[in-house]
């Protein structure tokens, strides 16, 4: 799976973990950056899966074709300015709660939510500490 979520002083955070919400990698960008910047940067360190959950700000054909070459199926609603809509497993998708919920947890280090340290790598350091306590100890 992989998502974003938008962060204090204007940064996204863009993640992807695994089957069960665990972060696997993490990626910063500035808060007017498009989505597109994260995802080109994480997608070399994907893990083998069969199929990527995502949500509509991921949608972009040459990343369905890259993750398609890679052996990994799209599941990613079309934007709603397509004009030809694009079909995706429904049911699969709803499974995308489990990347807002590791958001969320790692929210609950004031520090990452509240976001303290001015500095970017600093609060980048903050939240992959957040992630490996709370998922990975």
């Amino acid at each position: 799976m992989i998502g974003r979520t938008k962060g204090e002083m204007n940064t996204k955070l863009h993640a992807v973990t695994d089957r069960n919400g665990r972060p696997l990698d993490f990626f910063m960008t500035a808060g007017q950056i498009s989505d597109y910047t994260g995802a080109a940067a994480l997608l070399d360190s994907l893990p083998p899966a069969e199929w990527m959950l995502a949500d509509r700000g991921y949608d972009a054909d040459w990343f369905r074709e890259a993750l398609e070459e890679k052996g990994i199926k799209p599941c990613i609603p079309g934007r709603k300015s397509r004009a030809k809509p694009v079909k995706y497993d429904k049911r699969k998708y709803k499974r995308r709660h489990r990347i807002e919920i590791m958001f969320g947890r790692l929210k609950d280090w004031r520090r990452v939510a509240t976001r303290y340290d001015r500095c970017p790598t600093v609060f980048f350091s903050a939240v992959c500490l957040a992630a490996t306590v709370l998922f990975w100890l």
